[in-house]
């Protein structure tokens, strides 16, 4: 039970950050409800579409969070309840700052993409340069966020690696080229109930079925090493859970939603606030890697992430309940 107080803590603590520290960001960056926002003044019925805010919240949530808080944090489990604190305070302190502060100097911007931005204040060869090297990056995600979500799909159907890749690729394809409200804008909502049910239904079946939650945790070991090839928390920790703490990527995202806000206080739920449920999700796998498996030794037995993250799924919530919860999982990388 001592373990389930922590758990909780640290989602209070991600809680009060936003509230807290998510406001002092606010107001250091000026944000001004009675100023234009780019929907406004470039309304194309494409890609400067009026959205609600809770519905831009959802697609931001989904644009920032692929596998990386998924997988990261189980990995990072490894390396014991230090985790947990580097999900928390990294949170807080810099990717939720970074998130927002990205997002809202795109929405100053007019909605423009970071190339763009950077351009315009460190001039055009700077600008090309983060072009061709956004580009690369890109490609280098794509690929996983093609490769990730079909190979799970391909080991709970009869269907290929490839029949899922192709699937995968094709509706990336289409949600790009067509008006963010035609594809984005309708299934997202869909999207988010699933994701909210593998989140609560994960943590809630840990719980009812008589789980330890973080069995051996002790304030004294928080920051203690336990991986089982004893490798130190620094720097490992901090490369393996990068979403869900931190990420850079996320500004590539954000400009997506800056054109479609019309209100400039509504960006610190909108960005501030999906990187903080991002934590959440991050804290949510970090827990699970540690409770189910009762030891980072038994955790890394059990194989790689995506085995990981379907066996305690159909275990928690049986094959039905466990598909869902899966589903929950791909769509991150898929949306």
């Amino acid at each position: 039970m001592n373990g389930l107080w922590y758990f909780l803590g640290c989602v209070v603590l991600l809680i009060a950050g936003y509230a807290i520290y998510g406001a002092l960001a606010e107001r250091v960056f000026g944000a001004d409800a009675h100023r234009p926002t780019p929907v406004q003044s470039k309304a194309d019925g494409m890609d400067y579409v009026k959205l609600p805010g809770w519905k831009i919240f959802f697609i931001q949530l989904l644009n920032i969070a692929g596998l990386g808080p998924v997988f990261g944090p189980i990995v990072g489990a490894l390396y014991g309840p230090a985790a947990l604190l580097w999900v928390v305070f990294g949170c807080i302190f810099a990717g939720a700052v970074h998130d927002y502060v990205s997002g809202m100097i795109s929405l100053r911007y007019g909605g423009a993409s970071y190339p763009e931005v950077i351009g315009r204040n460190l001039g055009s060869g700077v600008r090309k340069f983060m072009e061709g090297y956004t580009v690369l990056f890109l490609i280098l995600v794509g690929a996983v966020f093609v490769t990730g979500p079909a190979a799970i799909l391909a080991s709970m159907t009869p269907y290929s690696l490839l029949f899922w890749s192709a699937v995968i690729f094709v509706y990336y394809i289409c949600a790009t080229i067509l008006p963010i409200d035609v594809i984005i804008g309708r299934i997202y909502p869909f999207f988010a109930a699933l994701l909210l049910f593998m989140a609560v239904g994960l943590v809630g079946a840990l719980l009812f079925q008589g789980y330890d939650i973080l069995p051996g945790i002790e304030p004294a070991k928080f920051l203690a090493s336990t991986h089982p090839k004893g490798l130190p928390i620094w720097p490992g920790l901090f490369i393996v859970i990068a979403c869900g703490a931190i990420s850079g990527f996320h500004a590539t995202q954000s400009p997506m939603m800056a054109r479609c806000m019309s209100n400039e206080k509504h960006g610190r739920h909108i960005f501030y606030g999906s990187m903080i449920a991002e934590g959440i999700i991050g804290l949510i796998w970090v827990t699970l890697g540690l409770s189910f498996y009762q030891s980072p030794e038994a955790l890394a037995a059990a194989g790689p992430a995506p085995v990981v993250v379907k066996n305690i799924s159909i275990e928690l919530l049986g094959k039905f309940g466990g598909i869902l919860a899966v589903l929950g999982v791909v769509i991150l990388p898929v949306s």
